[in-house]
């Protein structure tokens, strides 16, 4: 019985992922100097505007809410007032 030995080649895959990873550390290192250190984009400040964001659509969908009521109530009166205004019968 004889045991074959494996020779670990570089392939194709092997290839496009050390591009890959090299292109991933050059725009990394790219962006820290061009931006800045205090500028990175990080999944915290990520975070943190999707909250803003979230807490932004939230206030403008109540003013729409509280807009819309208005609106309704304005119309309902004044649908009642013509209705009094009416002669009957």
């Amino acid at each position: 019985m004889s045991i074959a030995e494996s020779n670990p080649s570089i392939g194709l895959t092997t290839i496009s992922r050390t591009v890959a990873s090299l292109a991933v550390g050059v725009v990394h290192t790219l962006e820290r100097a061009v931006v800045g250190e205090s500028r990175m984009r990080t999944a915290r400040g990520n975070a943190w505007e999707a909250v803003c964001a979230d807490r932004a659509r939230a206030d403008r969908r109540a003013e729409l809410d509280r807009l819309v009521a208005e609106l309704t109530a304005a119309r309902a009166a004044a649908a009642r007032t013509q209705r009094e205004r009416q002669p009957v019968g």
